[in-house]
């Protein structure tokens, strides 16, 4: 039972009491500038095995540098908690059975007294021993406590009858109570009355001086407490960043093969028509010949069927009737003037085929390093008309690629074709459609179109026709608060609305009912809603980034800039890899941008420029983006 007690003192304090060079409990442990710990001895061996003019010695741990003090590595500062920790354990497994009970007796051998204890070399001293080793140089600095308060200070903590006395190695009747700041020394009484009496000398009791210790300890732990989430968070950022390099390698990947498939397709394609063609005159050139062969075939086979029936007559018949029949032996042999034989052409019976370089010299594509975006197609312009814009805020994309566009200056719904033919538009009045002032628009994975109109949401299908309608609050009874609704995002399963003139933001099931709502204490002018579970939206006037988790947590809040100032964000989205895509308007028309920000809302990159007034933007599920940029709308797609 002895046994299993210590055991676990043994496991809890290995990691901390062996030296991490000789794998033993620590000998007289002296710590480095690095605050790693090693036994003295060991340390004596790896700098001996240094240039004899090595000032420094290196930490085998960290590999950082220590100076050597001028009075060897005897001077370097003792791990006094290392050595006590090492007799506790010592002591403890004497208790428990595991090593022979402490002795009383001075480790010189002589078996006298022990009165004294060395924390630094954990030796018992008699008192003659206590005075020559105080005397050394190389141990004149150790720490030295009377045996009595050493064994004491093992016992458990309810059994501590006064705290561990340190007595001065230059006074050695005066215990240690005063710490100089000036000399970072511990000092006694007579110490302070003798050696550091001078003004630029400045003590203090140990207490005092330990109490601003650790709070200036406290403190800078604090620091690194920030800074440790500072590194957590930007190493959440780089794996972000890993992630969607992974991803985007991935699909260069699919691009590359599908590009050559469709390019070995086309090839495979031509070559087919290519190899008919060549069929073909092979088949026309080949009946030619057949045609020759078959007419010369027929003239030799009556030849011969001339010259046998000739033979024939003239070797049986007798001179008489030879004669008799004169007249037609030599009718039937003029037939011989008459064969004509097909002449052989050679020239049809060549063909081949001279093949171009598909690729050429041309590689069969370029490799984008950056992320940009380049300008694909634009619809429309400035106007009143059909597929024309007065204030083109928002934009969403249908599953067949329809784009559909809210017009706040016209009050009106427009829908086009993926290429930009205008379809059919829905405005203010429209008693069928029941829409009255248009502002954002989303699209579900499914295709139903949400669309948030003054106080209510309503939903309409791909040809923009009514299918319901739901609210997501009432006004207050005193009608001093009213509901103005802006931006809507939905993703598989939800809606979220944000509501300008309430400062809230709702997330209902897609049937309308209500989940949860978010007070955002700011104006969402613009809302997504991200893969990673949170709500993202912009603040125009407060020139701001938001983002939420769905408990309405602020995750990050970061100011937009351009050029080092100050920029108003407007539209906002999110892509499947936790990017964040951020309309920013500069001061100037013409002049605007979209940006890229990671999950944690890190500025990344600008991806688009030079846009007039962008406001809205939406996904083309291509892949491209669509930009509602107020007298148009704009489709980029990626470099």
């Amino acid at each position: 039972m002895a046994e299993a007690a210590a055991k676990p003192v043994w496991k809890i304090s290995q990691g901390h009491l062996e030296c991490p060079i000789c794998c033993c409990l620590f000998k007289d442990p002296k710590m480095l500038d690095c605050l790693h710990s090693f036994c003295l001895k060991c340390l004596e061996e790896m700098m001996s095995k240094q240039k004899p003019e090595a000032e420094k010695i290196t930490c085998p741990v960290c590999r950082r540098e220590t100076q050597v003090p001028d009075g060897g590595l005897q001077s370097l500062a003792s791990s006094f908690f290392l050595s006590s920790l090492v007799d506790e354990v010592k002591q403890q497994e004497a208790v428990l059975g595991e090593a022979s009970a402490p002795t009383a007796t001075c480790d010189c051998g002589e078996g006298k007294e022990a009165t004294w204890r060395c924390l630094d070399c954990s030796d018992n001293f008699c008192q003659e021993c206590w005075k020559a080793h105080g005397r050394f140089k190389s141990t004149k600095d150790h720490q030295i406590i009377s045996l009595g308060d050493w064994q004491e200070s093992k016992m458990p903590p309810a059994e501590h009858s006064k705290p561990i006395t340190r007595m001065c190695t230059v006074h050695t009747d005066q215990t240690l109570c005063f710490y100089c700041d000036t000399c970072d020394t511990l000092i006694c009484p007579m110490c302070a009355a003798l050696d550091h009496r001078s003004a630029e000398h400045n003590f203090v009791k140990i207490d005092d001086s330990i109490r601003s210790f650790r709070s200036e300890v406290d403190n800078t732990l604090q620091e690194f407490e920030k800074c440790r989430q500072c590194f957590k968070s930007t190493e959440k950022s780089i794996e972000h960043a890993r992630n969607r390099l992974q991803k985007k390698l991935a699909q260069a990947h699919s691009d590359i093969d599908a590009k050559a498939e469709a390019e070995i397709t086309k090839i495979r394609n031509k070559a087919k028509l290519l190899t008919d063609k060549v069929n073909e005159i092979g088949r026309e050139r080949d009946k030619e010949y057949e045609k020759a062969l078959m007419h010369n075939r027929e003239q030799m086979e009556r030849v011969d069927q001339t010259i046998a029936a000739v033979n024939d007559l003239m070797s049986q018949a007798d001179d008489v009737e030879l004669l008799d029949l004169k007249q037609k032996v030599m009718h039937n042999l003029e037939f011989q003037k008459e064969l004509k034989f097909e002449i052989v052409n050679h020239g049809p019976s060549f063909i081949g085929v001279r093949c171009q370089d598909v690729v050429i010299d041309a590689d069969l594509g370029e490799v984008c390093v950056r992320e940009k975006w380049q300008l694909k197609e634009k619809l429309g312009k400035e106007g009143s008309g059909d597929g024309e814009f007065k204030l083109a805020r928002a934009v969403a994309c249908f599953t067949n690629g329809d784009i559909v566009v809210t017009d706040i200056g016209l009050k009106r719904l427009s829908l086009f074709t993926s290429t930009g033919r205008y379809k059919t538009s829905v405005a203010k009045g429209d008693a069928r459609h029941q829409l009255e002032a248009p502002f954002g628009v989303a699209v579900t994975h499914d295709d139903l179109l949400f669309v948030t109109d003054q106080k209510k949401v309503k939903v309409f299908n791909t040809e923009l026709h009514f299918v319901r309608e739901f609210t997501p609050s009432a006004d207050d009874a005193d009608g001093r608060s009213e509901s103005f609704l802006t931006a809507v995002a939905v993703d598989s399963q939800r809606v979220a609305v944000a509501d300008w003139e309430r400062k809230v933001i709702s997330v209902h099931k897609l049937d309308g009912s209500l989940i949860t709502s978010i007070s955002n204490n700011m104006e969402s002018d613009y809302l997504a809603i991200s893969n990673f579970g949170c709500l993202v939206f912009t603040n125009y006037e407060g020139q701001s980034l938001l983002c939420v988790n769905f408990r309405g947590k602020e995750m990050f809040s970061v100011k937009t800039f351009m050029n080092g100032k100050a920029a108003k964000p407007t539209g906002v989205l999110c892509d499947d890899d936790e990017t964040i895509y951020v309309v920013v308007n500069s001061e100037n028309q013409g002049d605007s941008e979209v940006q890229r920000y990671d999950s944690n809302g890190a500025y990344v990159a600008t991806v688009a420029q030079g846009l007039y007034n962008p406001l809205g933007m939406a996904f083309t599920p291509a892949g491209d983006v669509v930009v509602a940029d107020l007298h148009s709308v704009k489709i980029f797609e990626w470099m």
